[in-house]
């Protein structure tokens, strides 16, 4: 962007860092591709400043490096975004697409950047929208360990309410900072300009190079589609309703996985260790209870990756207390054995159940969420979702 400023290219409005599907095998680490608006300027020659930059700052000695750039003089369909964010999309359709609008573009290696470069030009915020201010390293300090001081983080969840995934106090995790060794020092999400401008004046960290403020489909929940469980595809992020059947179990690696069903169909759902405290939520789900869940679909075992929970209906989980009482005698009556119910010995009077009491249940109707260590970009925070 400097250097196309330079160049006396004028920009319009904030540069587009937008999410795709966060369940493609073969995704990038944050899925993400930017795209910048201009007024004006000679797509050829615009070509040979970004062919300039990617030759210099791409990584192309990593695997999952595969950079694309677009340049359009026009906007595709919203519906070539949509689809990015929530299926699958091949090089193919997309560089038959491109062809047609007449688009000046490059890929490199296996091509796969055009997908999301295309995607993030067709994006437009007409459902919702957040921010990121994302500040930078200088050039010399990339790939070392980057300091940023976790309290002054505390101080911006604190203070600004418009901003979110800030901080995880239960896990003690500073999510500003990245953990790949890339050139970003940090990134405050939020939905106010002038609140994440204020909010990185309280950040005490190394030098800030450069920082700029991207619009944004993070923390927007645009990956998601209601389905039923039937309709439910690998690579999918779902939003789907139903009745837990069998009690959580706990798997190798401290993965906790439960079923439900509509009437539909029946699928696994899957609290993964790294949701952490999100875990003990789900077990305390139990069969009967009426859930909405929200998370991507894994291929095999075809399974939900939850994001988030709605507890709908809670099921009266009850006790045995004791035996029931012979009406007749007062006296405790006998078990039959299993399931056989029970007998008073003296009289011979029966009775099917014994005497219960409903036991206090450790949830609630309601949102449950991923702590912030845990989220996904695109996953919407409660705190962004209207009561």
């Amino acid at each position: 962007m400097k250097k196309l400023e330079d160049k006396n290219y004028q920009i319009i409005g904030h540069p587009r860092l937008v999410r795709l599907n966060p369940n493609i095998p073969w995704k990038t680490r944050g899925n993400g591709a930017v795209s910048i608006n201009l007024e004006n300027g000679d797509p050829k020659k615009i070509k040979e400043i970004i062919e300039e930059f990617i030759d210099k700052y791409a990584r192309f000695d990593d695997k999952k490096t595969n950079p694309g750039f677009v340049i359009l003089k026009g906007q595709p369909s919203f519906d070539i975004y949509e689809k990015s964010v929530k299926g699958i999309v091949t090089l193919e359709e997309t560089e038959q697409l491109l062809d047609s609008l007449g688009a000046v573009y490059k890929g490199y290696k296996n091509k796969r950047g055009l997908i999301g470069a295309t995607a993030s030009i067709a994006w437009s915020p007409k459902h919702d929208k957040t921010y990121e201010l994302i500040a930078y390293r200088e050039k010399n300090r990339w790939g070392t360990k980057r300091q940023v001081d976790s309290s002054s983080v505390k101080k911006i969840n604190e203070s600004f309410s418009s901003t979110f995934d800030n901080f995880d106090y239960e896990n003690d995790h500073n999510r500003l900072v990245p953990s790949s060794p890339c050139p970003v020092l940090y990134g405050i999400r939020g939905e106010n300009i002038d609140d994440l401008i204020q909010a990185s004046f309280v950040v005490k960290s190394e030098k800030v190079e450069s920082w700029i403020i991207f619009e944004t489909n993070q923390g927007t929940d645009e990956h998601l589609q209601r389905r039923n469980i039937n309709k439910i595809a690998p690579y999918q992020s779902v939003i789907t309703e139903g009745v837990v059947t069998k009690i959580p179990y706990t798997i190798e690696g401290g993965h906790v996985i439960f079923s439900i069903k509509d009437s539909t169909g029946e699928i696994d759902c899957a609290a993964y260790e790294p949701t952490k405290q999100f875990r003990e939520i789900i077990r305390e789900l139990i069969p009967g209870d009426k859930i909405e869940v929200y998370g991507g679909v894994r291929k095999k075992p075809l399974t939900i990756n939850l994001e988030k929970i709605n507890t709908k209906h809670l099921e009266k989980q009850v006790e045995k207390v004791e035996n029931p009482v012979c009406p007749k005698c007062g006296k405790h009556m006998k078990s039959k054995g299993t399931g056989q119910g029970y007998k008073c010995k003296k009289c011979g009077t029966k009775s099917e159940k014994p005497l219960v009491k409903e036991r206090k249940r450790n949830i609630k109707t309601g949102f449950y969420e991923v702590p912030v260590c845990a989220r996904r970009h695109l996953s919407k925070p409660l705190k962004r979702m209207e009561p």
